[in-house]
């Protein structure tokens, strides 16, 4: 146990799916008496300052969830813009934290000057990935495959040079490699289950203490309407939305299907009237309070992000997996391999498909017995009381 107050200090970016994970822990630890300090741009130093934390804000460079578009398409094009905005975002965090270094320092997969920064002022650090880990092997199976190529190619080439000599002009003996991919602590905020050969990851290194979910009453509240037998909900999360075509195949999949009544969340870039005469069992949203909703739902087409994921195993809901993105495909297939949820395609997603997939998972009492032992598996993780406990271990002795 701690004897003071300690100054823990959070770093992240302006990304719903890297700050939300972690949101309760940092709650938690403000609750415990800590000091916390959040480095984050100023577009979610709002959202931060409800947990009771600092907001130290700082200017990013890197897209935001209002242009998912401009990530591009290439490997080279989703790395390097974060080595980037690392190299301008450094000094602006140690000015930030000039004279106000913390004890500790946490930091989402995505947030490479952290590491920098916790090494110069001697601190301990520990990573919160919101998503997979490396297994033992990962090198070989999937970072030397995929990284070796772009090497050779002179975008590749000036990457890693970069970066490699930002590392050696910080004192730190590290590859590019495990800089990016092999954190010295690390708690993983996801189920095991979701992990892929969990059974090769290294727990001294890794702990998994499952999905972190708190009070989220702030969010607001939805309630099943009386006459609703079933309830289904349809999100694609918060950056890959734009998809008028998939939301219309829902509506015609579902509109007046007896019994159901639908919860459609289209996101920021769609317009309702995109998607033409919509019948009065299917409501409408730009957002809802996915969690609320999904403790009332019977089933849940998702894009198989890392946070709706578990969340719908938390909740024990039958999915549909539509993934969007990076992670979302190999999330969709774990997820049917599991045994809880259909992986459809995106390009697949017809509306008789989705119809089809979405009451074969709804109706299956295999999936339902599998979501039950699952959500048993979860309870044990610890969630955020086990991360915080963890977060506390980690503080220097003497605190």
């Amino acid at each position: 146990m701690t004897t003071r107050r300690a100054h823990i200090a959070m770093f992240s970016i302006a990304a719903h799916g890297h700050v939300n994970p972690s949101i309760e822990v940092i709650r938690e630890l403000v609750a415990r008496g800590h000091r916390v300090t959040y480095a984050i741009p100023p577009a979610f130093a709002e959202k931060i300052a409800e947990t009771g934390a600092e907001p130290k804000r700082w200017h990013s460079t890197l897209p935001t969830d209002d242009d998912p578009d401009a990530w591009g398409t290439e490997l080279i094009d989703n790395i390097e813009p974060f080595l980037t905005d690392a190299l301008q975002a450094e000094p602006q965090l140690a000015a930030a934290y000039a004279g106000d270094e913390p004890d500790l320092v946490l930091y989402d997969i995505t947030a490479y000057p952290a590491r920098v920064l916790a090494h110069r002022w001697g601190v301990p650090i520990v990573q919160l990935s919101p998503n997979l880990v490396a297994w033992e092997g990962y090198a070989e199976e999937v970072g030397k495959p995929m990284f070796e190529p772009l090497k050779r190619t002179p975008r590749g080439k000036a990457f890693y040079e970069t970066f490699a000599r930002w590392i050696a002009e910080n004192g730190m003996d590290v590859s590019v490699e495990d800089f990016m991919g092999r954190p010295d602590r690390c708690l993983v905020l996801i189920p095991k289950v979701l992990q892929p050969n969990a059974d090769r990851v290294d727990e001294k290194r890794y702990s998994f203490v499952g999905a972190c979910q708190g009070d989220r009453s702030a969010q607001g509240d939805w309630q099943r309407p009386a006459d609703a037998e079933r309830v289904l909900l349809v999100s694609l999360g918060s950056s890959f939305t734009k998809q008028p075509g998939f939301y219309r195949e829902c509506v015609r999949a579902f509109g007046d299907l007896p019994g159901w009544h639908v919860v459609l969340q289209i996101g920021k870039f769609v317009d309702p009237s995109e998607l033409g005469d919509v019948p009065g069992n299917v409501e409408v949203h730009p957002w809802v309070p996915q969690l609320s909703v999904l403790r009332r739902a019977d089933a849940f087409i998702t894009h198989a992000g890392a946070g709706g994921s578990q969340e719908g195993l938390a909740t024990g809901t039958p999915m549909v997996a539509v993934p969007q993105a990076v992670d979302q495909f190999g999330n969709a297939d774990m997820l049917q391999a599991l045994g809880v949820a259909r992986h459809v395609p995106m390009e697949a997603a017809t509306a008789d498909t989705l119809r089809e997939a979405v009451l074969a998972v709804a109706d299956d009492p295999e999936v339902a017995r599998r979501l039950h032992e699952i959500r048993e598996q979860m309870a044990r993780e610890g969630g955020t009381r086990r991360a915080a406990d963890l977060i506390e271990a980690e503080l220097p002795m003497g605190l």
